[in-house]
């Protein structure tokens, strides 16, 4: 969305947290440095584990706080014409109230999922309540954004509900991966014997930090079978955390995931929205190991689209993870259902179509 708005000659700052802003110069987009990262506003140690009041209190009153504080100011002093932010950041909800600048709010995928199945959402929405009240804001909650601006909702309308899907201040817009332009595939994946099904693992940005058992439970179930297995563990973990792996295994800390997608046959992840919508667009089935946040709802999504299967907590173990990937491989079905899922995605207003209506929001307000 920020590249399309640049690409059309508007003025884009890109504010957010370290190290995003850093990565976000690679595209040429104007940074500026607000807030924390998640693993900050949590103060955990990887393979710490989390509660729900910690996960509340991050996103209810940490997170925010630290938003506002950075991005008030910034606001002050640039008067943009529209602040698009993220639905979990309240805190640049709070900032475009306060300054009086129009707000959009981005969702990232199943928001609705998320308010109704995580366990630490009513805590959350208890605490936004209260936050809200000592700045002088009024809040409606996590769903859609909270305060009614206009929503982008990325989720294809064949996974979302019909409650969202009839929202009036819904606006579609298709989820688009991006990498740098320098960014290469590993030289594990373009040099491979293409005869063996080529197989993606990652627990995502934060999770894999978190959930450091559950990621070397799914290697080894992974590769004892006969694919190749290509693992991102991303920012938060150290590869050589997991130790010696299997010779069909391949450990990498970041990948190119929007170019790696159209090469896999199979997306093994924890159901972050990011992974679970970019792999839906490229067409490729999904075994869903959800941690926590929205992944649970991602996971039912997917298997109620047939795209893919999940494993909950209870049924996880090496074991299971070989006998789900065995099956999905196997299944034509589940290919052809995420294919189906793909076209739903492509049919969606893109990002440079999308541009459009946000201006008219933005010349609306004006006027």
């Amino acid at each position: 969305m920020a590249l399309a708005a640049h690409d059309a000659g508007h003025d884009v700052l890109f504010a957010t947290a370290d190290p995003f802003d850093t990565e976000l110069k690679a595209f040429g987009l104007k940074t500026a440095r607000v807030g924390l990262r998640i693993a900050d506003a949590l103060d955990l140690e990887p393979g710490g584990h989390l509660d729900f009041d910690a996960i509340a209190r991050m996103f209810a009153e940490t997170l925010p706080r630290a938003v506002l504080d950075d991005l008030g100011p910034l606001l002050a002093e640039t008067k943009p014409d529209l602040v698009v932010h993220e639905a979990a950041c309240v805190g640049a909800f709070f900032a475009a109230k306060l300054a009086g600048v129009p707000g959009v709010c981005h969702g990232f995928g199943k928001v609705d999922g998320f308010v109704t199945t995580d366990p630490a959402a009513p805590a959350t929405t208890d605490l936004l309540a209260a936050f809200a009240d000592t700045i002088g804001v009024p809040y409606e909650g996590l769903a859609m954004g909270g305060g009614g601006d206009p929503y982008l909702d990325i989720c294809p309308p064949v996974l979302q509900t019909p409650e969202l899907l009839a929202a009036p201040n819904r606006i579609p817009l298709r989820p688009v991966a991006v990498n740098a332009e320098d960014e290469e595939l590993p030289a594990f994946v373009r040099e491979r014997r293409q005869e063996r099904p080529l197989v993606y693992l990652t627990l995502g940005t934060v999770f894999a930090g978190l959930a450091q058992e559950v990621l070397a439970g799914a290697v080894e179930g992974v590769a004892a079978l006969d694919v190749d297995l290509l693992v991102a563990t991303g920012p938060a973990l150290d590869p050589a955390a997991l130790g010696t792996v299997p010779d069909n295994v391949r450990l990498e800390a970041w990948v190119p995931q929007s170019r790696l997608l159209p090469h896999v046959d199979l997306v093994v992840h924890h159901g972050g929205s990011g992974t679970t919508l970019a792999g839906l667009a490229a067409g490729r089935p999904h075994l869903v190991l959800p941690q926590g946040a929205d992944q649970l709802a991602n996971a039912h999504a997917v298997t109620n689209a047939g795209a893919g299967d999940w494993l909950s907590g209870e049924e996880f173990g090496p074991g299971a993870v070989t006998a789900k990937v065995r099956s999905l491989l196997a299944d034509d079905s589940v290919r052809g259902a995420a294919r189906r899922v793909a076209a739903d995605i492509a049919a969606m207003p893109s990002p440079e179509d999308t541009v459009q209506r946000l201006v008219r929001i933005a010349d609306g307000a004006r006027s």
